[in-house]
């Protein structure tokens, strides 16, 4: 109406982690926004509650001291102890066989919990712990209400899933309008507005297994093109062919001793099989396949009507569309969001087809609160021209363009130049079918808070693009926001306008309330904020940074002149997490603290620093670069990944609620493409030591191993062959930036002939002694040599064995073990090693040894084929 959001829908597919059958759904209103378009108001408090009183003289007194206590005075040992209570009742009532008692308890600890996030008491990590734990009284819940309503004998009733079928009269009807000659077919899959990421993607999907279908089944067809919108998928083919091509086969038969009698004649058998296949006798011929010969005969698969192949295809088609989040609604059928509608045609007919309880046809949707709300489409042909009538813009690269185009324009309009990165573009003509930009402004007052902060609130909460200045990259009054479809601009804008003020004001807020202290007051009050329930607070975390960053520093070869900024810069670590701002917007994790850092007066070198700490956010997100970022980031992922490892937080294969999984890429990514050499283990080891719980050696391992596994991923998706990352990380791993050195050069030296050469070199000695019994402190005796293959072969060992060292670059390695290859090949032609005298054997094999070890350290080539 006014570019406020004032409903919102919620389907709840589960309770309890037990499906619900049907899914229950709540609508929301926003009624305050309502009323303040009704009553032409900017402002909630100005609402008009009866004629004499407005909302703000009744509520707002009370919002303000509930926020007081919500915010500032809520005592969060008391709340704590509040939860723990309400938990131990609610297990009580459980086990009593209580489930609505003991629910109203969980609803309870679920309120004590808010008010200790709304506190801050409750850090990123410890999060997880306190859902996991209401999660865990809510399917209790959930159990034990099942069993009671069981015991009941369902007095209410059981439901029962519709089943939905589309009867094969229709698809006769609809041949008989098929054309006999090639028509365009067009499918169109309407839903509720799908999440941006998922336009692109179900679009994408659906067209590769669109043309998949149309391989498999024979039907020729001209172009095919995918487009989507948050509420449709679609699929446009010009000149679909109304019949699939026909196709011959060869059909396999018995074997010709069973085709034919001991005089020749076909028997029985070999009758019915042409009689089954519709051929004479006379086309029988005969084939070997594998050790057996057999009949058999050609024929066509017959030629079956397009319409008849895709009303059978097509829902198939749809089951296979994946997205990373689904939902039910009304069976058992998951999709991204619920399906609405589908239109199919191919030329005037319809592909008549049942998908999640929705019966195909030609009617489609336009925009909601237009006149083509809802439509028809004659023909296939008119699908393009019909939708463009309704305003809506099917392409993706069409919105954007429409937006950046007018969008542009309206930045020129007031003196600057729109600013707005491709993800957020992207997600915004996502969220639109018939975008309409909007300039709105905002009070320059606001102009003085930080320009991140201002950014943020526009694009992360409204979905609203900035203007700055073009010369100076200052950000100016003005927002631009994209409505969807015919509206009123002054209201809409007007609306929007107030929602973006509202937040500004917030924001004012909390960063007022910042500026009051020093970023380093905020660091007492990480002790207010739990990190895990057996590693303590923020508070105990920044403090265990303070205490690795030194070692750790020297560790990647800094000089002690970084050590002054490094250690100023762990002493603020973490504090901006007790900020209002960050609280509020904990987005701005890292760049609120460079923020007050410098207006604390803090140099530019350490405010950085705090600032790169949080880096990478997300993936692909940019990495530290300075020596005291890249420090603080690699210490707080060791002390995150070994103290959550350390108190039993390991990830699964499907859940990982602590982000270890990021958290160690991140650590990858960091020292990889900054090239820190690093040796992990000893890293680890460090971080451990500073736990407060015993950290054992085997949990290291497994952390180190997790780590390694994600060092490979990284690895892989640079297109390393998966053989090589695995024989480097075999050796290399301990090292990370060594050993993703180590697998790039590899991926070359293996695109040349030398690596083989290699592989093949080394295996050979490898194999002879694999399985031996060795004696491992033989020394090789020159006097016990025979041949002079063995002693040619020592001779190139001594050469070379200084130069091939566990840190020693892999070119260097393959260009210095080419020395071996051809005193190799001397060797096992002219000597046999496994000879009866046992001191020359044993000669022999330590001299083998010797050449088998020298890859250790630098790559495990039995792990590449070849070998």
């Amino acid at each position: 109406m006014d570019g406020m959001e004032i409903t919102q829908f919620t389907y709840f597919q589960q309770a309890g982690s037990l499906q619900l059958l049907p899914v229950s759904v709540e609508i929301t209103y926003g009624l305050e926004r309502i009323l303040m378009l009704l009553q032409g108001v900017d402002h909630f408090k100005k609402v008009r509650y009866t004629e004499d009183i407005t909302y703000g003289e009744l509520f707002l007194e009370n919002e303000k001291e509930m926020s007081a206590y919500y915010l500032e005075h809520a005592h969060v040992g008391h709340i704590q102890q509040n939860f723990e209570l309400y938990e131990g009742e609610a297990q009580a009532l459980l086990s009593l066989g209580l489930a609505i008692p003991a629910y109203d308890q969980l609803l309870k600890t679920s309120h004590a919990f808010n008010i200790l996030d709304a506190r801050g008491f409750v850090g990123v990590t410890e999060r997880a712990r306190y859902f996991g734990r209401m999660r865990s009284l809510a399917r209790q819940c959930a159990q034990l209400w099942v069993k009671t309503r069981e015991s009941l004998g369902h007095p209410l009733g059981v439901f029962s899933e519709l089943g939905f079928h589309c009867h094969p009269k229709a698809i006769v009807e609809e041949l008989g309008k098929e054309a006999s000659h090639p028509r365009a077919f067009v499918l169109e899959v309407g839903t509720e507005e799908l999440p941006p990421d998922d336009v692109i993607d179900a679009c994408q999907q659906l067209e590769m297994l669109i043309v998949q279908i149309l391989l498999k089944r024979r039907l020729s067809h001209g172009k095919v093109s995918a487009c989507a919108t948050p509420r449709r998928l679609v699929v446009y083919i010009d000149m679909l062919s109304s019949k699939q091509e026909e196709k011959e086969v060869e059909v396999r038969g018995p074997p010709v001793d069973k085709a034919f009698d001991h005089q020749g004649n076909p028997t029985k058998a070999a009758e019915g099989f042409c009689r089954k296949n519709g051929v004479p006798l006379g086309a029988l011929f005969k084939q070997i396949d594998g050790k057996i010969e057999y009949v058999y005969v050609r024929t066509k698969e017959s030629a079956r009507r397009a319409l008849e192949v895709l009303a059978e295809d097509l829902p198939g088609v749809l089951s296979k569309i994946s997205f990373s989040k689904s939902m039910r609604w009304n069976s058992q059928v998951m999709f991204s969001r619920p399906i609405r509608w589908i239109l199919a045609l191919h030329g005037s007919a319809i592909v008549p087809f049942v998908y999640a309880g929705v019966l195909s046809g030609k009617q489609s949707c336009g925009l909601r609160n237009s006149k083509s709300s809802i439509f028809e489409v004659n023909c296939a042909e008119d699908y393009m021209t019909t939708i463009s009538q309704t305003g809506i813009y099917i392409g993706i690269e069409q919105r954007k363009n429409k937006i950046l185009q007018l969008s542009h324009s309206l930045a020129k309009c007031v003196g600057g130049i729109l600013s707005a990165e491709d993800d957020a573009i992207y997600e915004v003509v996502n969220l639109v079918e018939a975008p309409v930009p909007i300039l709105g402004s905002f009070d320059e007052s606001f102009l003085e808070l930080p320009q991140d902060l201002l950014v943020t609130v526009m694009r992360k909460h409204q979905k609203y693009f900035s203007i700055v200045d073009a010369s100076m990259g200052k950000l100016l009054p003005f927002f631009i926001s994209v409505a969807n479809g015919v509206i009123n601009e002054r209201v809409v804008r007007k609306g929007n306008e107030a929602v973006l003020r509202a937040r500004y004001e917030d924001a004012k807020f909390f960063y007022n309330l910042d500026i009051q202290k020093d970023l380093s007051e905020f660091r007492a009050q990480l002790g207010g904020i739990l990190f895990h329930e057996k590693l303590g607070t923020m508070l105990d975390k920044a403090m265990r940074l303070e205490l690795i960053v030194t070692k750790l520093s020297s560790a990647i070869g800094l000089g002690d002149e970084n050590i002054p900024i490094i250690k100023q810069a762990a002493a603020l670590a973490l504090s901006d997490l007790a900020t209002s701002v960050v609280m509020e917007f904990t987005s701005l994790s890292g760049i609120m603290a460079r923020h007050y850092a410098l207006r604390n007066g803090y140099s530019e070198q350490v405010s950085e620093a705090i600032s790169e700490m949080a880096l990478p956010r997300f993936s692909g997100d940019v990495l530290p670069k300075t020596d005291a970022g890249i420090v603080l980031a690699i210490a707080d992922r060791l002390d995150s990944l070994v103290g959550l490892y350390g108190a039993g937080c390991h990830p699964t294969s499907t859940n990982d609620p602590f982000g270890l999984r990021r958290i160690s890429y991140g650590l990858v990514q960091i020292l990889v493409e900054n090239e820190k050499n690093l040796d992990l283990r000893n890293a680890l080891t460090l971080a451990a030591s500073v736990q407060p719980i015993p950290v054992d050696a085997h949990v290291l391992e497994d952390a180190f191993q997790f780590i390694t596994r994600r060092l490979e991923q990284f690895l892989v998706d640079k297109d390393i062959s998966a053989e090589l990352v695995r024989a480097v990380l075999s050796e290399r791993a301990n090292c990370p930036c060594l050993a993703a050195k180590s697998a790039m050069k590899m991926e070359i030296l293996s695109k040349s002939g030398h690596l083989p050469k290699i592989v093949e070199a080394y295996s050979r000695p490898t194999r002879i002694i694999r399985g031996k019994e060795l004696v491992f402190d033989w020394e090789v005796s020159e006097a016990l040599f025979e041949t002079d293959a063995e002693r040619g072969l020592w001779c190139a060992f001594q050469a070379i064995k200084s130069k091939i060292r566990p840190g020693v670059d892999v070119e260097e390695f393959v260009e210095t073990s080419m020395v071996l290859i051809q005193p190799l090949e001397d060797f096992f032609t002219n000597v046999f090693v496994m000879v009866e005298d046992e001191n020359i054997r044993k000669n022999r094999l330590a001299l083998l040894k010797s050449i088998a070890e020298l890859p250790r350290g630098i790559v495990d080539l039995s792990l590449l084929p070849g070998f």
